[in-house]
């Protein structure tokens, strides 16, 4: 059933991101219970996973995008992940990471970070740390990072009460996170500098002109798919502002580089 025509995303919404095999879905399951719906993406061949929790009375829509290790759209996965948190601009990015190999689950937490300050990073599979002698201290890792952090072990019902009590401080700005902005060097904080205005004017729409600027110093020429994005989504606003059918309107056999 390809429902994702037929109605926007609602709110209050929750994206739930993180690398392959981090619990992510665990963490999914947990908190919607039965109350989710699995399709595809329009117009994609991967899968989309949606469902709705509540907590002290609001109800929550959360969307398991799908398991990446960047945001770099080398690949659909990632493409649909990148669009999801640009567009439809989640009120609560929560990233899930495996507290057993922590540093590698870093680079996707610091390019969301980038994109939004709407982030809570979920430290899961804390249980499994332990048992390898790792110790995750979720204060000071939440000091760095400048966001919430929340240790949980999804399969034993550890921390899903307290994630979900942080969703709910995160949407209500009782919690404001401030992530820390990475520092990439003088040569390339002076390109970005250089960038960035002619950016804002080109895309004065909200989206991060820094994470624009970044992913064009990179090599990411799949911008060229955010500005397509950009006018179909304006073309349409007023009917499905943050709906889906602009999804499948990048060419489909576009080559990803």
């Amino acid at each position: 059933m390809d429902f994702l025509l037929e109605d926007s995303f609602p709110r209050p919404l929750v994206a739930l991101a993180g690398n392959p095999n981090t619990g992510k879905s665990t963490i999914f399951n947990a908190l919607t219970g039965m109350k989710q719906h699995t399709g595809n993406w329009p117009g994609k061949t991967v899968s989309l996973a949606r469902g709705t929790f509540y907590h002290k009375n609001v109800r929550f829509n959360i969307v398991d995008l799908p398991g990446t290790y960047s945001l770099l759209a080398n690949s659909l996965e990632e493409q649909v992940a990148r669009n999801f948190i640009l567009f439809n601009r989640p009120d609560v990015m929560l990233v899930v990471t495996d507290a057993t190999c922590l540093e590698r689950n870093l680079n996707l937490v610091l390019q969301i970070m980038e994109i939004t300050d709407r982030i809570i990073v979920c430290v899961n599979l804390i249980d499994e740390a332990t048992k390898k002698g790792i110790y995750v201290d979720s204060d000071v890792l939440s000091e760095e990072l400048g966001v919430p952090v929340v240790a949980t072990a999804a399969r034993r019902g550890i921390g899903l009460y307290e994630l979900k009590e942080m969703i709910l401080k995160v949407y209500s700005g009782e919690i404001k996170p401030s992530p820390r902005k990475v520092n990439y060097g003088e040569e390339l904080e002076k390109a970005i500098g250089e960038l960035v205005p002619r950016l804002e004017k080109t895309f004065s729409d909200g989206i991060n002109p820094r994470w624009l600027a970044l992913n064009i110093i990179s090599g990411d020429y799949s911008i060229e798919d955010i500005k397509k994005l950009i006018k179909v989504r304006d073309k349409n606003r007023g009917g499905n502002a943050y709906g889906y059918s602009y999804f499948s309107t990048v060419p489909r056999n576009r080559e990803l580089r």
